[in-house]
């Protein structure tokens, strides 16, 4: 740990000094380097000391910056730095004494406040350089979201997106340089957003209103909800699948055989902090599993192509594994000395050889084994039958 720290993390609002504190206009008043993006370096009354603006992208400016240990350096950052903000990035190159950080409000407090909304129960979005279809899994009559954008197009493409999901209804504020001088808030709908000189830094309250499909948040949703030639788990399977599989929070999946990506989608759709890696042969179907992930609004699945078990070495291990496709005797023996221990492994089979497959590693690694049989109502000649399904055999394990 270091002795003090040479880093202070010092977040800036619109109102610039102004809103700063005591401790933090010491460390200006001190410091030998100031740093931060252009335009917070200009809410800066004229300084003596060394003025180093922040490149593009951001990650550029870091090997810079750790060359500086040793002299005082100020950071400047947006508002509160930890929330979806530079200090969170910082922090991980740095021993816990090397820096200081003095937040002031950030703008999702701000915006909350104009709008008097109660942060807890609002979605809070940094989609900066993210996809707007993180957006996707919080799309639901009345619900509230406080999204922070890049600049003004953005604020037009985010309407486009709420249209195309049939949420054009849906109110949006626009909320323009909070804090400062040249704050400005106007209200809209998405489909009757016309507003063509929206100025940085913005964000938009969203009040969620449409006739759009809302995206369930449980395990299983319809099949209709993924795009995809056949190769996947029909959702009474995919539930019993995700509920033998119990993801839990920080934890990564890996998705062998992957297919339409449904099992590996489900599983970062049950917690913002959860992770997948979905491993497919076939480029076609690599293809559908990020349009599908996308469509969704799940973009942490990360896909690789190529043939397991090959496929699989050099990854970081999984607390979590999925076999659904390619399923083979050599594939359990490649992928068994991979798992950690107390990883949970979940393998389905449907065809003879594969169930025989599965009965046997049960008796030597133990386990349980599920016979998961479905018939469904269809029509039979002017009445109805069932219609069976074929039988599924999964087996759980803990390595």
């Amino acid at each position: 740990m270091a002795d003090a720290p040479w880093l202070t993390i010092i977040g800036i609002g619109e109102d610039g000094m102004d809103g700063l504190s005591a401790p933090a206009r010491a460390a200006l008043a001190v410091a030998e380097i100031v740093t931060g993006a252009t335009r917070h370096l200009a809410l800066l009354p004229g300084s003596t000391v060394l003025v180093q603006p922040w490149p593009v992208p951001f990650e550029a400016g870091l090997p810079w910056l750790l060359g500086q240990r040793g002299r005082r350096v100020v950071m400047l950052a947006s508002g509160d730095p930890f929330w979806f903000g530079a200090g969170s990035v910082l922090a991980r190159h740095l021993a816990a004494g090397e820096w200081v950080a003095h937040p002031v409000p950030g703008t999702f407090s701000l915006a909350a406040a104009r709008l008097g909304w109660p942060l807890e129960d609002t979605a809070c979005l940094g989609l900066h350089a993210a996809p707007l279809t993180r957006l996707r899994p919080h799309l639901a009559p009345g619900r509230r979201a406080i999204v922070l954008l890049r600049d003004g197009a953005a604020v037009a493409t985010l309407a486009e997106y709420l249209v195309s999901r049939s949420f054009g209804a849906s109110a949006l504020s626009i909320l323009e340089s909070l804090g400062g001088p040249h704050e400005r808030i106007r209200t809209t709908t998405a489909a009757d957003l016309a507003f063509t000189d929206i100025g940085h830094p913005v964000a938009v309250g969203v009040v969620c209103a449409g006739d759009g499909e809302t995206l369930p948040h449980t395990s299983g949703l319809a099949d209709a909800w993924f795009d995809h030639d056949g190769q996947l788990s029909k959702r009474p399977v995919r539930a019993l699948t995700l509920s033998a599989l119990a993801p839990r929070a920080h934890e990564t999946l890996w998705d062998i055989g992957a297919g339409s990506g449904s099992i590996g989608i489900e599983w970062l759709l049950a917690h913002p902090s959860t992770q997948a890696t979905a491993f497919e042969v076939d480029p076609v179907r690599a293809a559908r599993v990020r349009a599908n992930a996308a469509a969704l609004g799940v973009d942490r699945l990360r896909v690789v192509e190529g043939r397991a078990p090959a496929v699989l070495v050099g990854h970081p291990p999984p607390q979590a594994v999925f076999v659904g496709g390619g399923l083979s005797d050599d594939l359990l023996v490649a992928l068994w000395p991979l798992m950690a221990p107390k990883t949970r492994l979940v393998a389905n089979a449907v065809t003879l050889e594969s169930e025989a497959l599965l009965s046997r590693w049960h008796a030597q690694r133990g386990g349980s084994l599920l016979r998961i049989e479905l018939s469904e109502a269809a029509a039979l000649g002017s009445r109805r039958g069932w219609r069976a399904s074929y039988p599924v055999v999964q087996w759980t394990v803990t390595a």
